[in-house]
């Protein structure tokens, strides 16, 4: 087998330069001097015999084969940190090692009793939480970053098993002392001009835009897109808003008092809720098939991911 031209040093270089394109600030975040990272470029360059980088007023501009090499040296950095943390955790008993992560929301107050559920009936499975990949789950675990996500509505099955794990409804989220706060649920016509923060601007085929919004032909003011649905709760209660959320999600800071929740529509707005995981061939007792098992079976315990806080 022929060894690699490039080493780890060279890696975390073309990673650095990809997200620091300024030499001085690539520099410092490598820990060495501009001229060593001057000369690490140079020697990259001549083992590859292929040309990464163009100066632009004190600037590096990739070429395609940088930026191609940038990826590629992201997600072997990344698999190389999972793996020695994976190491460290075998040390102390745990073989397997389950990322997950969850769609949209960073609500984990449900993480620790499932934790405890799970340690009693695999105790050689280990959890590591993916923040990131919130954003492209279903990304996230085609390019295995990701190996169990927590997923909502309807979901491309191509390479994924789902295991349903509970319905929660939508709801209407507003501060204390709203107009609104009395009722029991809103329709389109109340909330007409009222200021609407949102995660995302992309209409979902079973969300409020068409349930609720499109049907009534009633808009709200959109007035502010955040991709943390957390932050949004905190928007909300000190009053810069109104938005419609999970309603697992937001149950702790409705129990706290500090917003209040209504039903979307008079009906309500249903989505399901799965665990999904690859269908990966081969191997049947997969721990993240298992985890995802016992999560499905802690869910109906407990009605979905907010009974369990």
């Amino acid at each position: 087998m022929n060894r690699p031209a490039l080493d780890i040093k060279h890696l975390e270089m073309i990673a650095a330069l990809a997200d620091t394109p300024r030499v001085t600030e690539a520099a410092e975040k490598l820990r060495i001097t501009p001229s060593a990272l001057s000369h690490r470029i140079r020697e990259v360059e001549r083992r590859l015999e292929v040309p990464l980088f163009m100066r632009v007023r004190k600037r590096l501009r990739p070429t395609p084969a940088a930026d191609y090499l940038a990826q590629v040296a992201k997600r072997l950095l990344g698999d190389m940190t999972r793996a020695e943390n994976d190491v460290r955790k075998m040390a102390v008993g745990v073989r397997h090692v389950v990322r997950l992560a969850v769609e949209s929301y960073s609500a984990y107050h449900w993480l620790p009793p499932f934790l405890r559920y799970l340690r009693d009936h695999e105790p050689d499975v280990g959890i590591e939480v993916v923040a990131a990949a919130s954003k492209n789950p279903l990304s996230s675990l085609h390019e295995r970053s990701v190996d169990l996500i927590v997923i909502s509505g309807e979901v491309n099955r191509r390479g994924i098993e789902l295991q349903s794990l509970f319905e929660d409804e939508l709801v209407f989220i507003m501060p204390s002392g709203h107009r609104l706060a009395g009722k029991n649920h809103v329709e389109g016509s109340d909330i007409v001009g009222e200021d609407f923060i949102t995660y995302t601007r992309i209409p979902e085929p079973d969300r409020e835009y068409a349930r609720l919004f499109r049907p009534s032909n009633s808009y709200p003011n959109w007035t502010e897109t955040v991709e943390v649905p957390e932050a949004i709760v905190e928007m909300v209660a000190a009053g810069l808003g109104t938005s419609v959320l999970a309603g697992w999600a937001v149950e702790t800071a409705t129990d706290s008092g500090r917003i209040v929740a209504a039903r979307v529509g008079r009906n309500g707005i249903r989505v399901p809720w799965y665990a999904a995981t690859r269908t990966d061939e081969g191997n049947e007792d997969k721990p993240d098939l298992r985890v995802a098992g016992h999560l499905a079976k802690w869910c109906r315990q407990h009605g979905s991911l907010s009974g369990g806080k």
